[in-house]
């Protein structure tokens, strides 16, 4: 009985570890393509790992990398775009952003916006996801620890030290809450898209036969504000608004 037991708990932990051996192994042997300069099977490899679902900053940097190689600029720029998504205040994403729209078609210019609101901006996209997420726990583990070591403490001074620790550390458990759902909430309010077909004819409404406002060409990236009938109303950083077929763009 004891002999089965062992068994199915083995069985239990290498079903748990399964997923993360795959990933590794499709990570190592994506990485290792790359390494060799074979751009295409590494892009095979990331995208793999991709369509099955795993989300990270690295793979999604990589995957971009591999297609900036083969020059697919539009699915360079829109991997990219989703590791800064995961990882906004990477400076390795960011310098490579900047690059693959060096190569596209059309450069727009980003409306001015209120120092305030770009400070703010800035400051709340240079953490990252993982990195707020960590902090958080560990500030709050520490001020909870400190708080225990508070009413256990037979020192006054030490009471006292313990307890401002402890606030303190709430304190900057909280700011890195609401800094995650600040940062949450501005990717919410800002969803965005690459556009993928080589040139687009951006319309005055959801329908083909309505006027021409402007063209697009494929790398630009469009912030979406509303969809109606397999077409997508989206304004550009400089404040240009239209209508693009959704088969025309891929969300970040």
């Amino acid at each position: 009985m004891r002999s089965d037991q062992i068994k199915i708990t083995l069985c239990f932990f290498a079903m748990l570890l399964l997923p993360v051996l795959c990933f590794a192994d499709n990570t190592n042997s994506a990485n290792n393509y790359y390494a060799k300069g074979q751009y295409k099977e590494a892009a095979v490899g990331y995208q793999k790992l991709v369509n099955e679902g795993y989300q990270s900053a690295e793979v999604y940097y990589n995957l971009g990398n591999a297609y900036y190689k083969l020059g697919n600029i539009a699915p360079a720029i829109l991997y990219y775009e989703k590791a800064h998504l995961l990882s906004p205040g990477d400076d390795d994403i960011n310098f490579n952003i900047r690059l693959a729209n060096s190569k596209i078609t059309d450069k727009v210019d980003e409306a001015p916006e209120f120092f305030i609101s770009k400070w703010w901006n800035g400051f709340i996209l240079s953490f990252s996801v993982n990195a707020l997420s960590i902090a958080s726990i560990l500030f709050v583990l520490l001020a909870s620890a400190a708080l225990i070591l508070y009413f256990f403490a037979f020192s006054v001074s030490l009471k006292k030290a313990s307890f401002y620790t402890a606030v303190l550390l709430f304190v900057l458990g909280v700011a890195t809450i609401l800094i995650a759902f600040n940062q949450t909430r501005y990717f919410d309010n800002h969803k965005q898209a690459i556009i993928f077909t080589s040139t687009v004819n951006i319309k005055s409404g959801p329908n083909d036969k309505l006027a021409t406002l402007f063209v697009l060409h494929e790398g630009t990236k469009v912030n979406v504000l509303d969809a109606n009938n397999g077409w997508v109303k989206f304004k550009l950083a400089n404040g240009n608004e239209g209508w693009v077929k959704l088969s025309d763009i891929k969300e970040i």
